[in-house]
Order: structure tokens, then C-alpha cells, then sequence
């Protein structure tokens, strides 16, 4: 992440099925008017999905590829939740319901040759242990994020940006948890995320120092002590 740009991507998708208006596009939409507070020192991009899979392959692959984003966070809707979740990973297999076109990939996979499984740099288990959402909002952790469109698109992206990605999973819309609450929902656990991300960061550099200083012990002085 170190030459990566100060720029996160938050992405939601649009309708599908029954789903005419997506609350993840709508708290997306929201979170935009809010921004992602005064003390970030980040710009906030947000993007439309389509519930597709081939479209997804290439606007994820163009992202990474085009903005280099220091995160990104792919938001959507589980109609059956109650809670939001935070993905922890993303799975190669098991794509098998069809796309809002009528297509699914081939065999089910993402990447043929892709691992099993890709697990997000960030500790979605710490974020939501933290508990720092809005009142009235309930945060989870989860590893299965459904094998549909959603984790798809996060599997890819993981792979993209080398786990610099995130999958969060709004329930729909209603008159307890609208776009609003879920915007301001979503600032909060993205800000938490990106406190993540830098102490990873950190991490990585004290281990290169400790493992720079420990070679340079072994080196040769130079001197031949007879």
C-alpha cells in the first residue's frame, strides 16, 4: 500500500430481482454527502455496480488498474439481514445463480487458477468489535458472503489489490434502518477500516526494519581476526 493513492473507492450495486431501489447504492449515496470525516486526509469515490457478472470483471479490473485506490469498499444488499456484516473474505467457487442478464461464469469461478479463498488485509473482526457504528445499527462479522454478485466482485478485487479490498453487507431499507442511518453507518466503519489498514501498515514496517537490522548482524566486518 505503500505507493498507493490517498483515494478510496466505495462502490454499490443497482437493482436486481425484487430489489428495484438497492440500499447499498442508496447508503453509498448517502455516505457521499457525508464524506469520510473532516480528519481524513483521503478523497472518497463512490461507483455504481450492476448486478452482472462479466460487467464487474471488468470495472473492478479497471479500478485497480486505472486509480490505484488506497481502499476499496464494495457495499451490498443481504435481503435477509437484520444487521450490517463485514466480510472477511472472498471464495473462487460456487457461482451458480444467474446474473440479472440471465449469465453466470463459467464452472462457477472467478479466476480458474485462483486460491480457494482471499482474505481481506483489513480485520473486519476488529472493526466490528469496536463497536464505534451509529445507535440503532448493529455491526457483524461474517466469512460467507454469499457466493453471489457481491462476493464475486470481492474475491476479484482482493485479488486486484492484494487484500486492500473490504465487502460490506447493508440489510434493505425500512423505516428503522434508512439510507441515512446506513450512510452515516457506513462512514463510521469505513473510518475504523482505514485506522486498520495504517496500523497494518505499520506493522509491515517495523517488521522490514527488524528483519533489515537482523541481516546486517550476520553481515561480514570487513576484518580478519586471525
Amino acid at each position: 500500500m505503500d505507493s498507493q493513492s490517498s483515494c478510496v473507492m466505495v462502490t454499490g450495486f443497482g437493482p436486481f430481482r425484487q430489489h428495484l431501489v438497492n440500499s447499498s447504492w442508496e447508503a453509498v449515496k448517502e455516505l457521499s454527502k457525508l464524506g469520510l470525516g473532516r480528519d481524513m486526509e483521503v478523497e472518497l469515490r463512490i461507483l455504481q455496480l450492476p448486478v452482472d457478472y462479466r460487467e464487474v470483471k471488468q470495472r473492478v479490473t479497471r479500478i485497480w488498474e486505472d486509480l490505484q485506490p488506497q481502499l476499496v469498499v464494495h457495499v451490498g444488499v443481504d435481503p435477509t439481514a437484520k444487521a450490517i456484516f463485514l466480510e472477511q473474505c472472498g471464495k473462487n467457487w460456487g457461482y451458480g445463480d444467474a446474473n440479472i442478464r440471465g449469465f453466470h461464469p463459467e464452472r462457477g469461478v472467478c479466476l480458474p487458477d485462483g486460491p480457494e479463498v482471499i482474505a481481506s488485509g483489513v480485520s473486519m473482526r476488529a472493526v466490528s468489535y469496536r463497536r464505534a457504528v451509529v445507535k440503532g445499527v448493529e455491526v457483524a462479522f461474517s466469512r460467507d458472503a454469499g457466493r453471489y454478485v457481491c462476493d464475486y466482485t470481492y474475491y476479484l478485487s482482493l485479488h486486484h489489490g492484494n487484500g486492500c479490498a473490504a465487502l460490506v453487507h447493508v440489510p434493505p431499507l425500512s423505516p428503522s434502518l434508512p439510507a441515512s442511518l446506513l450512510g452515516k453507518a457506513l462512514q463510521v466503519i469505513i473510518q475504523e477500516m482505514l485506522e486498520e489498514t495504517e496500523k497494518a501498515r505499520s506493522q509491515r514496517l517495523v517488521h522490514r526494519k527488524l528483519s533489515l537490522c537482523d541481516s546486517r548482524q550476520g553481515e561480514p566486518t570487513g576484518r580478519l581476526l586471525l
